[in-house]
């Protein structure tokens, strides 16, 4: 097979009588000062990544969340259906986003204040900012 480079394919590499070739090592070192860009594009991406503030729930929604926290740990041998609104805090930055879960409910634990479900999931009370189940149809308008 032919191509249109092959007159000059095989002659040998140019080289000039007034200047001497580089060395692989210093052509390196031109572009070295490129390397502390490295990531740079990634932290640029984090920092435009947006999060969101934690809401603080007032007393009557506290009340509220435990009210129906008492009435999932009642339940609990029934493993009752759940669905929670909650934030996961951010691991690089400050803030984070809201979350929905749903599952079945395994333990509610009062010690370590988290919510397990049967997946394994865990879910730390102070974190919860809804509790949604049908164990609530008839005792709360929003179930």
């Amino acid at each position: 097979m032919s191509g249109p480079y092959d007159d000059i394919i095989e002659l040998p590499h140019p080289t000039s009588t007034k200047h001497s070739r580089m060395p692989i090592s210093d052509r390196a070192s031109i572009f070295s000062p490129f390397a502390a860009l490295t990531g740079h594009g990634d932290a640029i991406q984090e920092t435009a990544r947006l999060t969101d503030r934690r809401i603080e729930l007032d007393d009557d929604t506290k009340a509220m969340l435990d009210l129906k926290q008492q009435i999932l740990a009642d339940r609990i041998a029934e493993h009752p259906e759940i669905s929670v609104v909650w934030f996961r805090a951010d691991k690089k930055k400050d803030g984070g986003q809201y979350v929905t879960t749903t599952g079945q409910l395994k333990k509610v634990d009062d010690i370590e204040r988290t919510l397990r479900l049967v997946d394994g999931t865990t879910i730390p009370l102070d974190d919860v900012l809804e509790l949604r189940s049908d164990c609530f149809h008839g005792i709360f308008q929003d179930g």
